[in-house]
Order: C-alpha cells, then structure tokens, then sequence
C-alpha cells in the first residue's frame, strides 16, 4: 500500500517575516505517518512547516513544504499513484493578494488585507479520484459538527472523514491526546474516545486498512 498523506500547518507569506497560518502541529499527521509505516505501508509525508523530528523509518518520505500552493503540487504529483490519500494538514482557505518585498511598517490604527482563496487540495484531487483508490478526509469543526464533516465527505470525494471538535478538552490542535468521529458514506458514525494521538493513528490505520480491503477486495 503506497500512501500519500498531508500534515502539518500551511504558512501563507504577508512580507519578509509574517505570514498567515493557524495552530496545527503536524502531531496528528505524523502520527498516522509512522502508524501506516508500522504496518509495512509505503508512506509519502507531504509536511506543511512543524517542529517535528523528520520520521526515522525507511518507509516514509517527507517532502517539506510551507505554502498551500506548494502542498497542493506536491500531493498533486504523488496522487496518481497511491493507493490511499490521507489529508490531515490544516490548510490555509486563503493567502494575502500581494506578498510585500519588505516589511510592512506600522502605520495608522488599521491595516487591511486582501485576501484570495487558495486551492482546495482535497476537493481538487477528488476529482480526479479513481475508483480503486480510497480518500480519508479531517475536518475540525466549532458548529454543527456532524452536518459540516458530511458536506465536506461527499464534496469532496472522501470515503471516511475524520471530526475533529474544539468543543472536547484535550483534542485538537496542540495536544498529544485526541478524540475524533469517523463518518462514512453510509452514514455511519464511530467514535474514538479520547486517546494518545499516537494509539489513535494506529487505531485509524486498522480501520483504513479494512476499510479499503472490503472495498477493492
């Protein structure tokens, strides 16, 4: 099984020394990453900027990248040929309109951005999804958890979403602890109780593998 997986925070330039980016670790990712390679799977760790160790084991290959842009062609060109496509990174919805050469000065009591969307990774690539390859999606979510995860499952072609809520304490972003709901196209919903991200990935990992051997059995 070859792997393509996402992790990580992406950082979105505003001038030599700010950027736009959120508060993604990477630990999740990772996680699934040295899961995947425990069981004997290839792993391709497509590695927004983290302060991570770079994964030991020969089976995983970390290609580092910091823009969304630059972790959509990187995923872009690995995708043709995995056979399973995880997205766990936090990818930034939007990036500034212009990049300033230098730092920008302090000046006024506001500054306004303009702001322009980037590529969607997953929704991109699922469409380009063949039927023999199986697609997990994350999405962390504040309100109407479920109904949001759904949306983003049949969008954007995923056969398992992961839930993530800043609701539970001790999840999301920062800890090495998590608990997620799993939702499918049947609409099925499992819950993983709170757990060290590093049990949980493995946890995961069992699910994908059945998962995507019921399926293209």
């Amino acid at each position: 099984m070859h792997v393509l997986l996402t992790a990580g925070p992406t950082y979105e330039p505003l001038d030599p020394v700010r950027f736009l980016g959120n508060r993604s670790t990477g630990k999740m990712g990772y996680a699934l990453a040295e899961a995947f390679a425990e069981v004997g799977a290839t792993v391709t760790l497509v590695s927004g900027p983290v302060q991570l160790p770079t994964p030991a084991s020969a089976l995983i290959q970390t290609v580092r990248v910091e823009t969304a842009q630059q972790m959509y062609e990187a995923a872009a060109a690995v995708a043709p040929a995995a056979d399973v496509w995880v997205f766990a990174a936090a990818v930034a919805d939007y990036r500034p309109a212009t990049v300033a050469v230098d730092k920008i000065k302090k000046a006024g009591e506001t500054l306004t951005l303009e702001l322009i969307k980037n590529v969607d990774i997953a929704a991109t690539l699922g469409e380009t999804k063949r039927a023999e390859q199986f697609a997990v999606g994350f999405a962390l979510e504040t309100t109407n958890e479920l109904a949001h995860a759904l949306d983003k499952l049949h969008r954007k072609n995923f056969d398992l979403v992961v839930l993530n809520s800043l609701r539970d304490t001790g999840a999301g972003f920062g800890h090495d602890t998590n608990k997620v709901s799993v939702l499918d196209r049947a609409g099925q919903v499992l819950t993983f109780e709170l757990q060290a991200k590093t049990q949980l990935a493995r946890r995961l990992v069992a699910l994908v593998q059945a998962r995507f051997a019921t399926t293209y059995a």
